[in-house]
């Protein structure tokens, strides 16, 4: 399975934005994850399309936006048309989830999934053969710096045997309170994608802790 570390820019500094995803370019980062948050399905409210085209300008990178916010059928196409690569709604917050898989799909996004800690990844399995990957949440959404959940471990280890039970190619991607000393058990777990905040931009070295990241 692949190892893809995305870093999340809601841990960089916003005051040196370029600087920041500049840095994440010349890593060894695959991905870059964005958080865009409508301060209703979350208590908080992030990014929006000017960031999101100003960060595709500063990388070539493959941009990871995950849409935490109500009726996600709204604008998924608005976000496609700013850089983004990979569309991720929660399941929580789609009023036809069906509907929303069509519109990224038709926009030319590959599809996420993402479901919040207390949502069982049973509620997928007829979902699993539309989607490219599923972003369990380690965290609840909304904040960054949170603790990792411990249970989301068994998570990740039931969906990937969902995923290989249907013999599909579905990536599994985890988000909220990584870094270099839990990322080896989730990847063991089953995990392909780690999303990591506060442990990569809260490093002395970035780039270097994004390498500790994906060896671990």
């Amino acid at each position: 399975m692949p190892r893809i570390v995305a870093p999340s820019m809601l841990s960089a500094d916003f005051g040196h934005l370029d600087r920041d995803t500049r840095t994440v370019d010349r890593s060894a980062a695959e991905w870059i994850h964005i958080d865009v948050m409508d301060g209703l399905f979350v208590p908080n409210i992030s990014f929006g399309f000017p960031v999101l085209k100003a960060i595709r300008r500063a990388s070539a990178k493959c941009l990871d936006v995950h849409l935490m916010i109500v009726e996600p059928e709204r604008y998924v196409e608005r976000f496609v048309e700013a850089g983004a690569d990979v569309v991720t709604f929660h399941f929580e917050a789609a009023r036809d989830i069906p509907a929303c898989i069509d519109l990224i799909r038709r926009a030319g996004a590959r599809v996420g999934i993402s479901l919040k800690p207390a949502t069982p990844v049973a509620v997928l399995r007829d979902i699993l053969p539309l989607v490219d990957m599923v972003l369990i949440m380690s965290v609840e959404p909304g904040f960054g710096g949170q603790s990792f959940m411990p249970a989301s471990l068994q998570k990740v280890a039931e969906l990937r045997a969902m995923i290989r039970e249907q013999g599909l190619a579905t990536l599994i991607e985890v988000d909220g309170g990584i870094s270099a000393a839990n990322a080896r058990a989730l990847y063991d777990a089953g995990a392909d994608i780690l999303v990591a905040g506060s442990s990569v931009f809260g490093a002395a070295d970035p780039e270097q802790e994004i390498s500790h990241l994906l060896h671990a």
